[in-house]
């Protein structure tokens, strides 16, 4: 080899080679910091593909697992509920079989007609009330919202406020005005209110409840003696309550609504003005014409026939589990498995209060009984099947992250091997970097003799 000092082609070469040297260490030392062999695409890109959809499986496993925990819980809390509503049905059945027998005088089968109402009404409250995160679980409920705004407008008829008599109108019965077959809302409900005359200088106030958009209940009651002067006219700054309870309706009326009355049953001819020369709904039940109250849009409050629960990583029906559940209210108890047979809430309020109606109650709780253990089963199998599915996930989470660990996981021990050996090169190349650096200087002392 030449030796010259214009061009240095020793110390070059050392420089490359160290530089060589000094990617390969660092390298070596991004894989062992990071704990993976592919620290960039140009280290394996077909693996740091799979791996990285192996991951993405990975973390939707661990999200599954957490939605099957959270159906569990959710099955839980409706298997508590039907387990309390099991004690109260034995607690009925048990007060309707006393009552049938004939040692029994009326008083004492009143009291426990009493208790039995009571624990009837307990059972709609517990299906009303259990709920998961706001998704009904055994029952409608929650409270149903009413639409106030303008209900007279471009209707031609009165509206129901202060001014005309009425001051608020509640719901009572929530299971009844939360049912909605058609859709998840309870917008297509409503009631119509209808004040005439009747016979006799009677008034008669009507209401009528339609239910997904079909008349469904009607309720009248005279309301003769709320006339000013009458037995029970309301007197100014008073109230009163009018009780629709077959419709599950409250009406808070003023002094105003007994003027109003007045004022109808003065004008018995045809007319049933409503305090003002506005016709209130008098010639009939004409939803067109008069005053239609709708349901406001309030999610949650009808019973979830089906909970899709995402149980699988994937958007196929495979990776979904859909739940079933089904109402064990007091209008679905008793009613058979074809749901045609009569309710415990067919039973009316004087359900054991002789011992023919007694003996009937047995046969009806006898069937709620079973209703309900029906309802039951139906959860336990689905418990049971979440069960299964939780130790699926478990195992296919771990085989997917021993497959990803087998693509992208670092041999600790031969990494340091080899990062070993790039560190000695580079130590050594940084020494005949040095040496070839000293060959000029070498050469200077050459020509200075």
């Amino acid at each position: 080899m030449a030796l010259n000092i214009i061009s240095n082609y020793a110390a070059n070469v050392a420089h490359r080679n160290l530089t060589n040297s000094d990617t390969m260490a660092t390298r070596s030392l991004a894989k062992l910091s990071s704990g993976t062999r592919v620290v960039s695409a140009r280290d394996d890109a077909a693996s740091m593909a799979i791996g990285a959809r192996l991951n993405a499986t990975t973390q939707a496993l661990k999200t599954a697992t957490v939605n099957v925990g959270q159906a569990n819980s959710m099955l839980q809390i409706a298997d508590g509920g039907m387990a309390t509503i099991d004690n109260i049905l034995v607690r009925m059945k048990t007060l309707a079989v006393q009552a049938s027998s004939g040692n029994l005088s009326d008083t004492e089968r009143g009291f426990l007609n009493d208790e039995f109402v009571q624990l009837r009404e307990e059972i709609d409250r517990i299906a009303s009330s259990t709920n998961f995160n706001g998704i009904q679980l055994l029952g409608d409920g929650g409270d149903v919202a009413l639409e106030y705004g303008d209900l007279a407008a471009g209707q031609g008829g009165e509206a129901l406020v202060p001014v005309n008599g009425f001051d608020n109108f509640a719901i009572t019965d929530n299971n009844y005005w939360a049912t909605d077959t058609n859709t998840n809302t309870v917008t297509d409900n409503s009631f119509t209110v209808n004040i005439n005359y009747g016979a006799g200088d009677q008034v008669i106030m009507t209401v009528t409840s339609t239910i997904d958009g079909a008349a469904d209940r009607t309720q009248s009651i005279d309301i003769t003696d709320y006339r000013t002067g009458g037995t029970t006219a309301i007197s100014a700054g008073d109230n009163a309550t009018l009780n629709f309870d077959e419709l599950g309706l409250t009406f808070t009326v003023n002094t105003n609504f007994s003027a109003s009355v007045a004022a109808i049953r003065a004008d018995n001819t045809g007319a049933s003005d409503f305090g003002t020369d506005t016709d209130f709904n008098g010639s009939g039940l004409d939803s067109a014409a008069g005053n239609v109250v709708t349901m406001a849009a309030d999610n949650g409050q009808q019973l979830q026939q089906t909970v899709d629960f995402q149980v699988g990583a994937g958007n196929t029906a495979n990776d979904r589990l859909a739940i079933s559940f089904t109402a064990v209210d007091s209008e679905t108890l008793g009613s058979g498995s074809a749901g045609t047979q009569d309710s415990i809430a067919d039973l009316t309020d004087n359900a054991i209060d002789t011992a023919a109606n007694a003996q009937s109650a047995v046969e009806v709780i006898g069937r709620a009984i079973d209703d309900l253990q029906r309802a039951r089963a139906n959860i336990g199998t689905y418990q049971n099947r979440l069960d299964f599915a939780g130790q699926n996930l478990a195992s296919t989470q771990e085989n997917t992250e021993s497959a990803r660990s087998t693509l992208l996981d670092l041999d600790v021990a031969a990494e340091m091997t080899a990062f070993t050996s790039k560190q000695i090169l580079v130590q050594s190349g940084v020494a005949m970097l040095a040496q070839a650096n000293q060959m000029p200087q070498n050469l200077l002392r050459l020509l200075q003799g």
